[in-house]
């Protein structure tokens, strides 16, 4: 990380130039990995001074954040609601899919891995991310709980962010530590696990 480097205003950027670094920053990450990527690289890739791109970004992490962004953001550049059908359980199996197809697709993959990594290591760009996008996230997931929880459908008192990293955590472990295979089915079964629970239910005979 650079020391001592600030961000200025963000409207003084140059939007040509920035989309050219940012996308240099996803094309040569996911040819070089993220050890080699650098700023100078990103520059070169770009057409740009490395100065540009200091004066704008604080660190190479930062850039690739940004960058991340731009490949998740919706048409208004707000992240979207979490559908709400009444099924609870239906609904979560579909965000929940689709995450999973995030996770497996090679545009995502390269990009998170190496922000899981430098976010561990860079307090700045940490508290960035969670302001910028893990924040809003989770409030968008705990709206879609306390929407089941009004509906009788959740305990009220429920721990709503110990429900979500119930249900998101599996599967970014997986993906993390590549430590089994991401796949529909492996998301259902988390879903059902996290709403039905773990202890057996009673045999109902006819």
């Amino acid at each position: 990380m650079a020391e001592g480097r600030t961000v200025p205003d963000s409207s003084r950027r140059n939007p040509t130039a920035r989309r050219s670094i940012l996308a240099a920053a996803l094309d040569v990450v996911r040819e070089v990995g993220y050890a080699k990527l650098s700023i100078e690289g990103i520059a070169a890739r770009a057409g740009v001074g490395k100065q540009t791109i200091y004066r704008w970004w604080p660190s190479k992490g930062a850039v690739l954040f940004d960058a991340f962004l731009t490949l998740s953001e919706s048409r208004d550049g707000e992240v979207e609601a979490l559908p709400d059908t009444g099924d609870l359980e239906a609904d979560l199996k579909l965000v929940l899919r689709a995450t999973v197809a995030e996770l497996n697709d090679p545009r995502y993959d390269e990009p998170m891995r190496a922000l899981s990594t430098e976010i561990a290591h860079d307090p700045a760009l940490a508290a960035d991310y969670a302001e910028r996008l893990d924040g809003p996230l989770k409030q968008l997931k705990q709206e879609r709980l306390r929407s089941a929880q009004r509906d009788g459908q959740l305990a009220e008192n429920l721990d709503l962010d110990i429900a979500i990293e119930m249900m998101w955590g599996p599967l970014l472990n997986r993906w993390l530590h590549r430590s089994g295979p991401l796949t529909p089915d492996y998301t259902d079964q988390v879903v059902e696990t996290a709403l039905h629970g773990l202890r057996p239910r009673p045999y109902r005979g006819r």
